[in-house]
């Protein structure tokens, strides 16, 4: 996997070490690696929540939901850390690619190229956090009426990381487009991201409504969703 920094990932780190690093002045981590690590935490808590969940009589009925969230809970754990480094990559390269020297024109050119490739992964990073926090929020609501009710409220809190995680990383896709120097990769990529958090704050609205009315759900075979 990408490793953040002098060999490191930030898996490895203990959290107030992480903590530390994102509160000082060194340019990584930053807001990017931050969301992921967010995300992350989500996800864990939808693991969590399946774990609770998972072998219990009374969710009996949906046992094979149960397991399969509680593996893609663990699965896009592991996938946002590994984004958290790679977004850390991605924004040294473009931080080198800035220091690039531009006083002649070869060099300019040279530098204009270096820093819209740099840009493109800069922004190509947090997009595929936005999308994996998707998976979150969607594998979130279907537990939602369908798991451990003494645990509703951590679905609650899974989604709100998963949409604050998008909207972070969706902040760092955007600024990064117009450096890319590439109007219709710009274009597609901010009608992506746009859509995502549409669908993202959809999930979100409903998982809230459902954990507050406390309703139960049949299961998702038997409503085909």
């Amino acid at each position: 996997m990408p490793q953040s920094d002098a060999g490191v990932s930030f898996r490895d780190l203990t959290l107030g070490s992480f903590v530390d690093r994102l509160a000082s002045a060194e340019p990584v981590p930053g807001g990017g690696s931050a969301s992921a690590v967010a995300a992350s935490l989500g996800a864990a808590l939808v693991a969590m929540v399946a774990s609770l969940s998972e072998g219990r009589p009374k969710y009996a009925a949906h046992a094979d939901l149960h397991h399969e969230s509680q593996a893609v809970g663990r699965r896009l754990t592991t996938r946002f850390l590994d984004l958290a480094d790679e977004d850390a990559v991605a924004y040294a390269e473009f931080a080198a690619a800035m220091k690039l020297p531009r006083t002649t024109e070869q060099e300019h050119g040279e530098r204009k190229a270096a820093l819209s490739t740099a840009a493109r992964r800069a922004a190509e990073v947090p997009l595929r956090t936005v999308e994996a926090c998707l998976e979150l929020v969607a594998t979130a609501e279907s537990l939602v009426g369908r798991s451990n009710t003494n645990a509703s409220s951590d679905l609650d809190v899974a989604t709100l990381l998963g949409e604050a995680a998008a909207r972070g990383a969706a902040a760092n896709v955007l600024i990064n487009l117009p450096s890319v120097d590439d109007d219709s990769y710009s274009g597609e990529a901010t009608a992506r991201v746009m859509r995502l958090l549409d669908s993202i704050a959809e999930i979100v609205a409903s998982v809230h409504a459902g954990v507050r009315s406390g309703e139960t759900r049949e299961p998702l075979d038997a409503t085909n969703g």
